[in-house]
């Protein structure tokens, strides 16, 4: 699933994964590569990360799929985290990863001495804004760089004419953004004392706050937008899918979507889109601008929060940069991925929502497709026949009417919902 190549550079999507599972869904559903957290030294304390055995797995199933796979060991770190950093980059040299993602160069010093052959791609954390930090990068060593999130795309443009041809750029097009742009956020470590940038970013841009006048101690006067209060920090979440022709003709090699604490569903539905997207520019601009209504619909189902183009066309302005003031949500649950088929030809589900026999639900395939099929029968492990599954992780085996492909995806759409935004 190489990248493809516009204008004589690769054009490669970059999906995060939460955890193994989430990995494989991501190669199958489109990735050119992916970025894993290990257990230690990622900016993502939370994620439910990899363990030295499933990042193996999980390098052997995305090599045999001609995906990459990179891995995050992006904090900054403190004295203490030094040594065990070694001790990390040591057992990673069983990993294999195609590269390592570093922000701090006492990190990418190390990475240096003990993992001597593989890649250094220089994080966002290192707020990474302009053509003389990307060529001082690449002096050290350094295959790629992150650009900063408030750059435009003229400023990357101007990046990639005053750097090497061989180096990369890598720019993320979708996701949350921290409103430290770049990430190098105090607030979780002043509020809550969880540095952000070792990887306990406990999202309080996020948080509801009021406004207080010093002279009027104790009175809160609330900012209100909605009766979900307001987030004066809040960043909207930027997405690109409309954008695919400036993106891809600024000289980016590697486009990346934030989200290693999502679901398959979220990473299963956001690849697939940004595929299709990029693969059908390539082919053609005109069916890629054809089918800009499709991909926005596709997005708009795994989330909640307004779109913004951030940085790319200059700095964000209030109106401009939003879509449309009242979105739609069409809610899906997500209800599990597809596996092995038995005997009996049915097919193996480790549940993730409740599902009933007789029920409409989607089946979720790489290609684009998303197929409605009615749940013809559910069987526990014992081979009992059920009506539903009302309990969470539990092996199934089921009969949609169809057959079905390991990884694909099933999904129910909810009602719609109007969500003032």
């Amino acid at each position: 699933m190489a990248g493809h190549m516009y204008n004589g550079r690769e054009t490669e999507l970059l999906i995060p994964a939460s955890s193994l599972e989430v990995l494989k869904i991501a190669v199958i559903f489109g990735a050119d590569a992916v970025y894993i957290g290990g257990e230690a030294f990622g900016l993502r304390a939370k994620a439910k990360n990899f363990s030295i055995e499933d990042m193996k797995e999980g390098v052997k199933f995305a090599h045999e799929r001609n995906v990459k796979v990179y891995v995050t060991a992006n904090i900054l770190a403190h004295n203490y985290d030094l040594e065990g950093a070694r001790a990390y980059f040591e057992e990673l040299k069983e990993v294999g990863p195609d590269a390592l993602i570093i922000s701090d160069p006492g990190m990418f010093t190390i990475a240096k001495e003990v993992l001597p052959d593989i890649d250094i791609h220089i994080s966002t954390q290192a707020n990474n804004t302009n053509y003389m930090t990307y060529n001082f990068w690449w002096n050290q060593g350094a295959k790629r760089v992150v650009s900063a999130r408030e750059l435009s795309l003229e400023e990357i443009k101007e990046i990639r004419e005053h750097i090497p041809d061989e180096m990369e750029i890598e720019t993320f097009m979708h996701g949350a953004m921290c409103i430290s742009y770049s990430g190098r956020c105090l607030l979780s470590s002043f509020l809550a004392g969880r540095d952000a940038n070792r990887g306990a970013c406990t999202h309080p841009c996020r948080w509801k706050y009021a406004v207080v006048e010093e002279n009027r101690p104790g009175q809160f006067m609330p900012v209100y937008e909605n009766e979900r209060g307001t987030y004066i920090f809040n960043s909207k979440d930027l997405c690109m899918i409309e954008h695919i022709p400036e993106m891809v003709s600024s000289g980016i090699d590697s486009f990346k979507i934030e989200g290693r604490m999502k679901t398959a569903l979220y990473v299963a539905t956001v690849a697939r889109t940004y595929r299709l997207a990029i693969d059908d520019f390539i082919e053609d601009p005109e069916k890629y601008k054809a089918r800009i209504p499709f991909y926005k619909s596709e997005i708009s189902k795994c989330t909640y929060r307004q779109y913004t183009t951030g940085f790319f066309f200059g700095k964000p302005d209030e109106n401009t940069q939003i879509y449309d003031s009242n979105t739609y949500i069409r809610e899906y649950t997500y209800l599990g991925i597809v596996g092995d088929v038995n005997e009996q030809g049915l097919y193996h589900i480790e549940q993730r929502n409740k599902f009933s026999v007789g029920e409409t639900i989607e089946v979720m395939k790489p290609d684009g497709q998303n197929i409605e099929v009615t749940v013809k029968r559910i069987v526990d492990e014992n081979g009992k026949d059920m009506e539903s599954c009302p309990h969470p992780k539990q092996n199934l085996y089921i009969d949609l009417g169809i057959q079905l492909d390991k990884y694909d995806i099933l999904r129910r759409q909810e009602e719609e919902t109007e969500v003032n935004s």
